[in-house]
C-alpha cells in the first residue's frame, strides 16, 4: 500500500440476506468486487443513483457492517483500532442528534466522547459554531432548528476531533444554497490543511466544484474513477459524463 493512501479497498463485496414472505430467503448483491484507492489530502466524490451501494461502502469502512468478501485499509491499518477511529469523522445521510440539547451542549458532548480536555472542547465548539454560521443559535435547543441548521450542526460535530479523514454520506442533502456554500467552503479548507474527504452524493453540479476525483458506482459496481478536470475537459458537464457511464443517453 502506498504511503500516500488514506483508504485502500480491495475486491470488496457485500450481500444482504433477509426474508421475503413466509420464511423465503432473499439475497441482495449490494457490492461487486469494488477496488478503490483514495489518496491522502484529496477530495473524492462517490457518485451513484439511490441504492447504488454508496452508503454500504461507507458503513463497511466505519465497521458498522462486515463485508461479505474483500478487505480494506485505513491509514495503512486493516483493523479499526481506537486510534484509527479517533482519526475519522463521519456524517450519516440522516443524522440523529439529541434535540433536547442546545447546539453548544451537543458539541461539548461530542468532544467528551473523544476524550478531549475541557479547554480544547470549549475552543473547538466556539470555532465550529462560527464555521457553520450558527453561533447566534449556540444556546438554542436543537429541536427548534430548521433542517438545514441541524445538518450544519451535524457537520460541525464530525469535525470536533479534527479528523484526518472525513467520511460524509450525502452531505449536501437538505441544505439551502447558503448551507451548500458553507459546506463546500469547509471541505475545500480541509483539503488546504491536508485532510482527506471521502463523500457520497447525487448532487452532481456541486460535486464537480469541490472534488479532485470521482468514482461512479452503479448497481454495486464501480464503473470508473476519473479526475474531475479530465472529465470537464472532455464533457460539457459531470452530469453528462455520469449519465453516459451508467448507460443513459443525456
Amino acid at each position: 500500500m502506498s504511503s500516500q493512501s488514506a483508504i485502500k479497498i480491495e475486491n470488496l463485496g457485500k450481500i444482504y440476506t433477509g426474508y421475503q414472505g413466509f420464511l423465503k430467503k432473499k439475497r441482495v448483491l449490494a457490492l461487486k468486487k469494488v477496488n478503490l484507492e483514495i489518496k491522502k489530502g484529496e477530495i473524492f466524490g462517490l457518485l451513484g443513483l439511490n441504492a447504488a451501494g454508496k452508503t454500504t461502502i461507507l458503513k463497511i469502512l466505519l465497521g458498522f457492517i462486515r463485508p461479505s468478501w474483500g478487505k480494506f485499509k485505513i491509514l495503512g491499518e486493516s483493523t479499526l483500532t481506537t486510534g484509527i477511529r479517533k482519526k475519522l469523522g463521519y456524517l450519516p445521510e440522516e443524522p440523529r442528534i439529541y434535540e433536547f440539547l442546545s447546539a453548544e451542549e451537543f458539541l461539548i458532548f461530542c468532544g467528551r466522547l473523544f476524550g478531549l480536555n475541557k479547554k480544547d472542547i470549549i475552543c473547538r465548539t466556539n470555532k465550529l459554531l462560527e464555521l457553520v454560521k450558527i453561533s447566534s443559535a449556540a444556546k438554542k435547543k436543537i429541536k427548534e432548528f430548521s433542517k438545514g441548521m441541524s445538518q450544519r450542526l451535524s457537520i460541525a460535530s464530525t469535525l470536533i476531533n479534527d479528523p484526518e479523514i472525513l467520511l460524509m454520506d450525502e452531505p449536501l442533502s437538505g441544505l439551502d444554497p447558503l448551507g451548500r456554500k458553507i459546506v463546500k467552503e469547509i471541505v475545500l479548507n480541509l483539503k488546504k490543511r491536508g485532510k482527506t474527504v471521502f463523500f457520497s452524493s447525487h448532487i452532481l453540479a456541486e460535486v464537480e466544484q469541490i472534488s479532485d476525483r470521482i468514482g461512479i458506482l452503479h448497481q454495486g459496481e464501480l464503473l470508473c474513477v476519473e479526475e474531475v478536470k479530465f472529465i470537464l475537459a472532455n464533457f460539457p458537464s459531470l452530469e453528462e459524463f455520469f449519465l453516459t457511464k451508467i448507460g443513459i443517453n443525456p
